[in-house]
């Protein structure tokens, strides 16, 4: 089975860094490296949801030959979520798990006012605020800030300029994480994701706040280790 993961904004496909080897051998983690950082650094990145899913969908294509489950933190549970629609709507074959992480359902509305339109200073100040997730030492080096910054503000811009469309709800099973002490996704929200699924939704909360999949780590880990389990045939234990 593959395990396409989905960074969060701002992030690349290192923040997964270290999952295969915590996860069973018969899972073979591919993190999705999204334009404008990493090894596709000198691609611009892009800046809509709508341009982004089309893009992963044609990239990943060759890539399901065999079943697979997406996963996706904040931005990247969004990014997840539409990546499924997009394969229905292609006809080609879905995830058997969708795992989402710390983002509200897509369906309820963001409360939180746009901010991707702010000066640098004010933006940076809004994303430290919101999501505890630029390190201090990344807002001390600023040469290291300026590299990040257009990446940054460009996933923000496509959380801002993201649409929900009414669909029929996706076959796939769901699993949903939530930080304990995240304060901009609530376990009402979470909950919501069962609106978007005909088949099994567990949700679940962790110790910590918007990035508990690195404090919670091990725990979050092993949660997608069951999730996974449950989908393999025959309930066979992964190996």
């Amino acid at each position: 089975m593959r395990l396409f993961c989905f960074p969060y904004a701002g992030g690349a496909a290192s923040a997964y860094r270290g999952w295969a080897e915590a996860l069973p051998s018969a899972v073979e983690v591919c993190p999705v490296q999204l334009p404008g950082r990493g090894s596709r650094f000198l691609e611009p990145p892009l800046r809509r949801v709508g341009d982004l899913v089309p893009a992963i969908a044609d990239g990943l294509r060759p890539l399901l030959d065999m079943p697979f489950a997406l996963f996706g933190h904040s931005m990247g549970a969004l990014v997840a979520f539409e990546l499924a629609r997009e394969l229905r709507r292609r006809a080609l074959a879905g995830p058997v798990l969708l795992a989402v992480s710390g983002h509200h359902a897509p369906h309820w509305p963001d409360p939180e006012p746009p901010f991707a339109h702010l000066p640098d200073p004010e933006f940076l100040a809004e994303v430290c605020n919101r999501y505890d997730g630029i390190p201090p030492e990344v807002l001390a080096e600023k040469e290291l800030l300026d590299l990040m910054l257009p990446v940054l503000r460009a996933d923000i811009q496509a959380l801002e300029s993201y649409a929900y469309a009414a669909d029929t709800p996706l076959d796939c099973a769901f699993s949903c994480f939530g930080g304990e002490d995240d304060p901009h996704v609530s376990r009402a929200e979470l909950e919501a994701w069962r609106d978007q699924t005909r088949g099994t939704c567990t949700v679940r909360t962790f110790p910590g706040r918007h990035f508990f999949i690195e404090t919670s780590r091990g725990a979050v880990l092993q949660a997608l280790r069951q999730g996974l389990e449950a989908r393999t045939t025959a309930g066979r234990e992964l190996p």
